[in-house]
């Protein structure tokens, strides 16, 4: 999760209403990647490419209003809503949603990741603005917060948003992965397709589970100093490959520990973050000229929960081959 809107020590967190600060450049630049220090709620009225709409894809990762101290550097310049209202804080929720639609292209994509507080109220507002909703997928995760007073939460929702009903850029050739007919049963069906996707594979189903999409825990070679909340790069590669082109321009409103940078850097797009926090900004700009971990690390892998059930493999020579005439 991003934490990246600021308040100065002894400070409320900053209202709904976003101050009109003047434009400024961007504080680092990395070929075609830049990040700006600033709240996002300005930067998107700001911003050249965001004020003319031409930002093709959109994922925001919002701090969460879970009153949580994000200051792990103990700078005083971090996202601070341990006193903000449910009120205050879907105002200022409402004000950067309206900033990122109004930067699509018209034909550009939003995804939003947000736990269950708050998915409803952000689904509703989207439609109000005439986004249309293409998909309410589920991240899920096997190690969630322990709590025996209820279920415990396993999933963060990523909703995803398309400026027009059918103009949208969709490429489910870059995040096929293994069908269980395949993995498991080897089953005849998934060899002879006729929708024209490739032999033994599939389009991911809309609950995202597997290998490396767990959260990222301290032993994790992802992992980021400083950033107690960081999402997997493979989540991230399967949002900007299929629902951007090479050289496309992607924004994160809350770049946070600089995944969603990272992995648009990696995969040729141009890339815009914005974030508060100078340190984390820094931090963040730092990643991003790493490189990813897991480049590629599952695509077309299988996530079937069981293993394979017949006496022989899968037929490895005609997976992943294109039906005839496609």
């Amino acid at each position: 999760m991003s934490s990246e809107i600021a308040a100065k020590p002894g400070r409320k967190p900053a209202k709904p209403e976003a101050k009109g600060k003047a434009p400024h450049g961007p504080k680092y630049a990395l070929g075609e990647s830049r990040v700006f220090v600033g709240d996002s709620r300005e930067l998107l009225r700001s911003v050249p490419e965001c004020k003319s709409g031409s930002v093709d894809l959109i994922f925001a990762d919002p701090p969460f209003n879970w009153s949580r101290d994000y200051d792990r550097l103990k700078t005083g310049e971090t996202w601070d809503d341990r006193s903000m209202s449910d009120g205050e804080y879907l105002g200022f929720t409402r004000a950067w949603l309206d900033g990122c639609v109004d930067a699509l292209t018209p034909t550009g994509s939003m995804w939003v990741n947000i736990p269950d507080d708050w998915a409803a109220e952000i689904v509703v507002h989207l439609k109000s603005k005439r986004m249309h909703m293409v998909n309410w997928c589920v991240w899920h995760y096997r190690f969630g917060q322990n709590t025996t007073s209820r279920f415990i939460n396993s999933k963060v929702h990523a909703l995803y948003f398309s400026k027009h009903p059918a103009k949208r850029t969709w490429n489910p050739d870059e995040v096929l992965e293994m069908s269980d007919r395949a993995a498991i049963y080897g089953d005849e069906r998934t060899f002879n397709k006729k929708d024209g996707v490739a032999a033994g594979m599939r389009v991911p189903m809309d609950v995202w589970y597997g290998q490396y999409w767990g959260r990222i825990q301290g032993n994790n070679k992802e992992r980021r100093a400083n950033h107690d909340n960081q999402l997997p790069e493979v989540y991230l590669e399967r949002v900007i490959r299929a629902t951007s082109n090479p050289g496309d321009l992607v924004l994160d409103p809350f770049l946070g520990s600089g995944t969603t940078g990272v992995v648009a850097h990696a995969l040729k797009r141009r890339f815009i973050g914005f974030e508060f926090s100078p340190a984390n900004a820094k931090s963040a700009f730092e990643r991003i000229g790493l490189g990813m971990v897991r480049s590629g690390g599952v695509r077309g892998m299988s996530t079937a929960i069981f293993p394979n059930r017949r006496k022989s493999e899968p037929d490895k020579a005609r997976i992943g081959k294109k039906p005839a005439g496609a």
